[in-house]
């Protein structure tokens, strides 16, 4: 039951947090950036007259009013207005048409599995790497190859990710022909438009991921328990996988836990280079297209994905640590 009641806590913590990055997108695209602006940006700021925007306003519903609409009678005065169709609609995943006529529900439901065809992968091979990187290396704390390890991640983490990226299509696709430079076919054929995105995203967080690793079981080797187990001669193994690890495991969960909900968004850089067709690649062609109606509704969408994180963050935390439930 106290379980219960910390989840329905965390929840209710986490509806004002969506109302207001919900009422501030709201905010920054419709009074700071009003609709007459969106129009210019999107028609091109010179040549273009004022009959155009008005069109263009008019067609994409911007013409109402804000928040009410004095010319209509009961409940119209509020739903037909801006902020119950552009913002509201959004909280029961109602994301409206593209400029350009499209679907955006459908549009996301679509372009979401390619994003979790090259996130998923990426991210559960990139935890086990790094783990397993972090704890040889600490296996050898305090000699050369513990330095040089070190090194070697603090390079890694001063290479460009685009860098990875060229490197790796013009080795693995241009020089030698093992995969697809670009492109996406899916079916049991997508693993040769995937293998090399996602060695090319465990390789480019390899650095950062298995250096942060590396100080949490150092903090964690320090303890008490693990002085402890080591004088009753348990072997480095057994204190690796027994002791250090298991305890590790908060930290670990607040970095892993978080960002699974974001794997739905996909990886904006890595789709665009690879010509992936996921979420990532969606975004940034709205943006480039000045295509508001997808923009708004990815930016809420994020929000929602990373407040559920938050909250998954919190369920593993009562998981690993029941005195978590007390605060």
């Amino acid at each position: 039951m106290n379980m219960f009641a910390y989840l329905i806590r965390r929840v209710l913590y986490a509806i004002p947090i969506l109302i207001g990055v919900n009422l501030l997108t709201f905010a920054l695209f419709f009074i700071v950036n009003t609709p007459q602006d969106m129009a210019r940006a999107h028609l091109g700021e010179k040549y273009v007259t004022q009959e155009a925007i008005d069109r263009w306003v008019a067609e994409k519903g911007y013409d109402k009013p804000l928040f009410i609409n004095s010319e209509n009678n009961g409940i119209l005065t509020l739903t037909d207005t801006i902020f119950f169709e552009k913002s509201l609609k959004l909280f029961v995943f109602d994301f409206g048409q593209s400029d350009q006529g499209r679907d955006i529900s459908t549009d996301v439901l679509d372009r979401m599995w390619p994003s979790l065809a090259l996130a998923v992968p990426t991210f559960i091979v990139g935890i086990w790497v790094n783990i397993c990187i972090a704890l040889l290396v600490l296996m050898f704390r305090g000699t050369i190859l513990d330095r040089f390890a070190v090194m070697v991640f603090v390079a890694l983490m001063s290479v460009s990710y685009l860098f990875y990226i060229i490197a790796g299509q013009y080795l693995f696709a241009g020089l030698w022909r093992l995969v697809p430079v670009s492109g996406f076919n899916p079916g049991v054929d997508a693993w040769r438009f995937l293998v090399l995105p996602v060695i090319i995203g465990v390789l480019a967080g390899l650095g950062a991921g298995a250096r942060w690793y590396r100080t949490l079981f150092i903090e964690a080797s320090g303890q008490d328990y693990v002085k402890t187990a080591r004088a009753k001669g348990a072997s480095e193994i057994r204190v690796l996988f027994r002791h250090i690890l298991p305890n590790a495991l908060l930290p670990i969960l607040t970095g892993v836990v978080v960002v699974i909900p974001l794997l739905f968004m996909g990886s904006l850089i890595m789709e665009s280079f690879f010509g992936i067709p996921g979420l990532g690649s969606y975004m940034l062609t709205a943006i480039q297209a000045q295509d508001f109606a997808i923009v708004r509704a990815m930016v809420f969408v994020g929000s929602v994905l990373y407040i559920i994180g938050l909250i998954l963050t919190d369920i593993s935390y009562t998981w690993a640590d029941p005195r978590v439930r007390l605060n």
